[in-house]
Formats: C-alpha cells, structure tokens, sequence
C-alpha cells in the first residue's frame, strides 16, 4: 500500500466534506471532484480538479454521465501488484485514485414523501455514486472507499498516523460498508417500482438494516441480540430516537418502547400509555399530557411496576415530577424533553435514575407516507403484511342493539377500539371516556379475556365501554361483561353466532355497534 496521492470525492449529503477535503489537501492529496461537491470545495478556498479535466469527456445529459468513464473506474480498478496492470494503465494515461468518498441520492427519503410521483423517484436513482463505490470496493486492497460521513475522521486520523495510508483492516471494512449500503439502496428501489401500480405484497422482499447496537442479550439471557434500523422512515421511530440518558435499552425495551410509541401516534390529542409485555396496561388521551398521563397510569399501577411510557406530547417538569412521585418504570419515550424533565428524571435514584430515555423528534416534523410492513419470522421464511392501519376506521359503524350508544359513549366505544387494535389477541379493552380502565390480553378464550379486563377494571367495570378486536363467537363474553356493568360494546362483527350475542346485548340493554374490521394482534 503506497500513501494516498488523489481523492475523488462526490457526495449528495455534504455534511463534514469541506473538513474532510481540507484534511487531505494537508496530506498532499490531489482532490478530484463533480458538479455541486466540486463547487462547495472551492467556494471554502480548496483546489479541486474537475473529474471532466480527469477523462477529458464533459458531464452531460443533466449529469447523468460524468463518472461513468474508463479513466474513473480503470484508475479505481487495476491492480497495483500486477505489472500488466500498471502498464495497461500507463498505455492508456489512467491515473491511479487512491480514496473515493461517495455517498448516494436520497432515493428512499424521497419515495417516503406524500405524493412524490414515479418521474421524481426516477430522477433519484443514483447511477454513477453506486458504480464507484462498487468499483473501489472491490478493490479494497488498494483503495479506501468512503461511503459513510461518519468515517470522515477516522480515515484523516489514520492518515496522519500512518504516513498517508489506511491500515488494511480499515479497508476493508470501509469496503463492506459499501456493499452493504448499494445492496439495501438497490432493495428499495426494487421495492418502490414493484410496488407502483399494485396493492398486493411485493414479488420479492428483501430486509436490510445497519446496525444501532450490540445488545446485553436478547428475549433471554442465553439469547445473543442486535438492534438495526432500516433506512428511510418517514415517521417517528424508536430506532432513529436519540437517547438521552440511561442504560442501553435491552430487547424487551426496544419491543415495548415502539409498541408504546406506535400507540399514541394514533392520536392528535395529547395522550400517554404505559406498556407491559407488549400490552397496554394504561392509556388515555386528554386535554393536556399531564392529565393524559395520570388516567393512563392510573388504568393498572399494579401491571405499570417496571413498564414503559409513551407520550406524544414534550415532557416537562411538571409530568417528570408527576412519573417520579408515582411510577417506577424502565424507559419512556416521547417527543421531546424539557432540560429540567431530564434533571428530575435522572436524579431521583428511588425513582430509577438509570431509565432509558428517548426522544424522538416533534411527530409533526416528519414527513410520513412511504409503505411501512409487518414483518415477522418463522423458520425457514417471512411473513410479510402491511401495518395495521385503516383510514376513517369508524366510517361505517353500524349499531346492532335496540339501544343506539350515547354521543359520550360512542366517543369512549372509538378510544377503546383505537387502543385495542395494539393489545395481544384475544384482546378486550374497558375504557370510561378517554381512559382505559381493564384489559384482557392474549386469551385462547375470549370470555377468558373479558374476564381478566373486568377484574382489573374492579369497580371501574360498571358504566364502562367495551371494545373487542374481533367477534363474540358465543355470548358468554357480552354476558360477562353485562353483568359486570359495560354499557356498550364496540365489535367487528362476523359471527355464525351474532344474532344470539345481539339478543344478549338487548336482554341486559348493552347498545352494540360493528365495525366490520377485524384487528388480531398474533
């Protein structure tokens, strides 16, 4: 490996270039650059050849074609140990490039934009970026290849310590980061063209995600565990969130952290959840988050002991001294944070200091849309299926009872159901008004399930509304929860059975509606 005499640098996101240009200028490094990198280099004083002077070909066709050139890749390709290479190369006036830094158009952030259409997905497809990176990947042994803004530093460290050269083992690591990142870039690419025009799943799936952390152990202690993120989400998630303090969340964290944080997405109004097992032990929705907070926890303290929190709103002083007087929980995540919540939440050691605490951006700030799916593995395959989600879910409502649900009780009946559709099947959830008061999760009987809501609800039973995610198929479930004192039931309906459970609602005058929408949670 000699020292690195030429750079040619191109890149999309031109976060720390400028720096990193400068560093190689410093070593002696020719800098080669295109179009709007090329262009940030020299208004910041640095001389940068431009690649057209390099080939002597011109960029055109609106950039499409500027690296696609044999002295590029010839000078990124031959190998330097083999003599016949070096006097092709020299036949031919190909200079050797020593380090490539490229990173690629945004193709998947673009996609995930509202209303983006399939000529502007197109237009980011990068051709060139990816040709390159492959090119001086493959020949690692000889080139340093930078794909990632992060590496920045440690290739300039490495140069300076190394009298202008990479070690070996940087290489090629530098080098299966490429291929990793080209092989993901070019999965969702497939993945968006497949799926234009069609609403079936996608003829191929392939899932690829970097690496967030090494995790302490998995589900179990015997159970070896990573945590990745996959690229180009285009709503708030659990795998981008910053953590702010804390332990590094361990598996059954992160499951329980997105489940919470999945549930209060689902509404506008301020609103908080605690999360147990996966399951909502508390939710609640209202005026303010600090109200939201107190009906949520207040829904099952007992099951809230060690759980997880779940706010859409900015947590302040006031609910940080509000969690810490009354919960003892193992992480929150939310929107963001005030420096004070953080102060109270990381210093009251009875509380807890080591909770993990994540922050996730303002939900406004992202931009949604994209297809996101549910993705599950079972031996020797994938299951793969859109989110659980349905636009104007409560559209078509139809009341079954002879007695119609109040407006009050219709209000309470779309909360329950809206927090149901997130509870293990079979699921039950009682809810008085905006709050939830008893859930039964994760029944092989559904009676069962009604059951162990009532008993949780205790006295909170009587007057509350009932949601089930799928239908009563005998109705002992509508009877136990009659006689516990639910006043109205919120179902999908579908039954051979729905005329017995029906009858059972107007015996004991429990208002019915269907919802024709069924939302098992395996």
């Amino acid at each position: 490996m000699s020292p690195i005499r030429r750079a040619l640098i191109s890149v999309h996101d031109k976060t720390g270039v400028v720096e990193f240009a400068a560093g190689l200028a410093k070593l002696g490094v020719e800098l080669v650059s295109t179009g709007g990198t090329a262009k940030a280099l020299r208004e910041a004083g640095l001389k940068a050849l431009d690649v057209s002077e390099l080939t002597g070909f011109p960029e055109m066709l609106d950039g499409r074609v500027k690296t696609l050139h044999p002295k590029v890749h010839g000078g990124l390709l031959f190998r330097r140990d083999l003599g016949e290479h070096r006097a092709q190369a020299a036949e031919h006036g190909i200079a050797p490039i020593d380090l490539v830094a490229v990173n690629l158009y945004p193709f998947e952030k673009t996609v995930a934009k509202p209303g983006v259409t399939l000529e502007e997905a197109i237009e980011q497809i990068d051709i060139g970026g990816p040709s390159m990176l492959r090119s001086a990947a493959k020949n690692w042994a000889a080139v340093t290849v930078v794909c990632d803004p992060q590496d920045y530093l440690t290739v300039l460290t490495e140069l300076h310590g190394n009298d202008g050269m990479t070690r070996k083992e940087t290489r090629l690591r530098l080098a299966s980061k490429v291929f990793a990142l080209t092989s993901r870039y070019d999965a969702a690419i497939g993945a968006y063209l497949e799926g234009v025009g069609e609403d079936g799943p996608p003829r191929s799936f392939l899932l690829q995600g970097a690496l967030v952390q090494h995790m302490r152990y998995g589900e179990n202690p015997h159970q070896k565990a990573g945590f990745y993120a996959i690229p180009g989400c285009a709503e708030p998630n659990v795998a981008d969130a910053r953590q702010l303090s804390g332990k590094e969340p361990g598996f059954n964290n992160v499951l329980d952290l997105a489940a919470a944080l999945e549930i209060v997405k689902e509404f506008s109004a301020p609103a908080a959840c605690v999360v147990k097992h996966n399951n909502p032990c508390g939710a609640a929705a209202a005026d303010d988050i600090l109200e939201a907070f107190k009906r949520a926890y207040a829904g099952d303290p007992l099951s809230a002991f060690g759980g997880v929190i779940g706010l859409n709103r900015k947590l302040d002083e006031r609910l940080a001294e509000e969690i810490v007087a009354n919960a003892k929980v193992d992480a929150i995540v939310a929107p963001l944070y005030t420096e004070a919540a953080v102060q109270i939440l990381t210093t009251k050691k009875k509380w807890g200091a080591n909770a993990v605490l994540l922050e996730t951006g303002l939900f406004e700030d992202f931009p949604g849309g994209g297809r996101e799916y549910d993705v599950r593995r079972v031996v020797g395959g994938l299951l793969v299926q859109d989110l659980d989600r349905v636009a104007d879910e409560f559209a078509n409502l139809k009341t079954v009872t002879k007695r119609e649900p109040s407006a009050e009780e219709l209000a309470a009946l779309k909360f329950a159901m809206t927090i149901c559709k997130h509870v293990k099947s079979n699921a039950i959830v009682l809810a008085q008004g905006r709050a939830v008061v008893g859930v039964g999760a994760g029944q092989m009987s559904r009676v069962d399930s009604v059951e162990i809501a009532v008993k949780k609800a205790g006295s909170r039973a009587g007057g509350s509304v009932l949601a089930s995610d799928a239908f009563f198929p005998f109705p002992d479930g509508l009877e136990a929860a009659a006689k516990a004192g639910v006043k109205a039931v919120i179902q999908p309906g579908g039954s051979v059975k729905d005329g017995e459970v029906i009858a059972a609602a107007d015996a004991h005058g429990v208002a019915m509606v269907f919802t024709g929408i069924r939302h098992f949670r395996h």
